[in-house]
């Protein structure tokens, strides 16, 4: 399955791809809007793993456009701040299926992938 990183951080955009790539995914990272609605142009993932705060761009630019341009993808959001913690995330955002931190651990990224990833 192919699955799309969109993560300010380098080093955690790595460490989750090499773990979903053993667990058989192919796996696209980028670090900004221009990249990420570059590469949803191009070919569909159906999930996709979003910074809530992107240091170049928006996040809830990428989701508005793959909720437009690939509807059944879903996007799980992740952060290292407490911002939107009360879930309005997912009033904002209808392909919100997850809100979780930056710290969570890769294996249960990857259970989140396989779970909420809806097959094509």
């Amino acid at each position: 399955m192919n699955v799309l990183i969109v993560q300010n951080n380098a080093t955690l955009g790595d460490i989750w791809q090499r773990h979903l790539h053993r667990h058989g995914h192919v796996v696209d990272v980028v670090h900004d809007q221009e990249s990420a609605v570059d590469l949803l142009q191009e070919q569909f993932y159906p999930i996709i793993i979003l910074d809530v705060v992107l240091d170049d761009g928006s996040a809830f630019a990428v989701a508005d456009y793959a909720s437009f341009r690939h509807p059944d993808a879903g996007v799980i959001f992740v952060s290292n701040t407490s911002f939107f913690s009360d879930g309005s995330i997912f009033q904002l955002c209808s392909n919100a299926c997850a809100f979780v931190p930056s710290a969570t651990q890769p294996d249960d990224l990857a259970a989140m992938v396989e779970h909420y990833a809806k097959p094509v």
